[in-house]
């Protein structure tokens, strides 16, 4: 059976507060954010002790870690900030093991000067593409040495934004380091949202081989274009709700064909985990039940 999780960055609390909630919601593994009211966790901070008491936490609780957030701008165009941002994935890389999971994931960044998730057309050069690749390779390289492994995630407001732009890069950066972590609502744009099932068939087609964890969110033509965020005590990977043709709801408040998306996952990995996000605190129960009712119905 896939199992369900969740960001424990959905619940603003003490770690003991927030094991406690992701209990109480049914959840049997989580995507681990650093972010508890009662613990210093600020980048340079981590030590093999603060992260075992993390680790030793949620174990006791029966809620395993299978991945951890370093969601961060790889490419940010201030030389300072994408230094602090690709040292703070290395930190996490390295205490990986000591929080539980081996999985690292980011997202690749973009060059947009004023957000972390707006596009900017540098992005589509040849030359970002080479900058993102060594600085993936790196990455790899540095949790291999760990015995981690770094997961990049598709964003098409990103560098590497689309099926071919992931296959390229596996292409180019081929290392037992390097896998993908799968959110099929990041692939699409204005373009694409019309052939919902295309577009996933063509993710699982082209990419099915390299997914370690997955994703739970939504997709649907937005309103209007401008950048999105919700009103909740959570970090900005947490708040964005999407930016140009697509808005990214909770799961199961879009376009997104749930039931073809677990069929294929569960098809490849039938007990990989998949991790609910983009909704506040108040809609866990509802977003829960539509996964569970879903993977019931196709047998996942």
């Amino acid at each position: 059976m896939i199992s369900v999780g969740i960001f424990n960055g959905y619940f603003p609390y003490d770690l003991k507060t927030t094991i406690a909630k992701v209990k109480e919601a049914g959840m049997s593994c989580v995507q681990l954010d650093l972010a508890f009211k009662d613990m210093d966790l600020q980048p340079g901070t981590l030590t093999v002790e603060k992260c075992q008491v993390i680790r030793d936490a949620f174990r006791d609780a029966n809620l395993p870690v299978v991945a951890i957030s370093a969601y961060t701008n790889l490419v940010s165009p201030d030389a300072d900030k994408k230094a602090a941002n690709i040292a703070y994935v290395k930190e996490l890389l390295k205490y990986a093991r000591d929080l539980g999971s081996p999985y690292v994931i980011s997202e690749t960044g973009t060059y947009n000067l004023d957000s972390d998730w707006v596009w900017d057309d540098k992005n589509a050069t040849p030359e970002a593409f080479d900058e993102i690749c060594a600085v993936i390779k790196d990455l790899a390289v540095y949790a291999y040495e760990h015995n981690a492994v770094f997961l990049v995630e598709n964003y098409v407001n990103n560098i590497v934004g689309s099926v071919d732009k992931v296959l390229e890069l596996f292409g180019r950066v081929n290392h037992p380091g390097l896998g993908l972590l799968l959110d099929p609502t990041n692939y699409f744009t204005g373009s694409n949202i019309g052939d919902v099932d295309g577009e996933l068939n063509r993710i699982f087609n082209a990419l099915g081989d390299k997914i370690k964890v997955a994703h739970a969110k939504d997709c649907k033509l937005a309103e209007n274009k401008t950048e999105k965020h919700a009103h909740i005590d959570a970090a900005e990977s947490h708040t964005f709700r999407g930016a140009g043709d697509v808005e990214l709801p909770a799961a199961g408040l879009g376009v997104l064909n749930y039931e073809l998306y677990l069929t294929r996952l569960s098809a490849l990995y039938p007990n990989i985990p998949i991790i609910i996000e983009h909704l506040d605190e108040e809609d866990v129960p509802r977003a829960k039940k539509f996964l569970d009712d879903t993977l019931k119905k196709i047998g996942g």
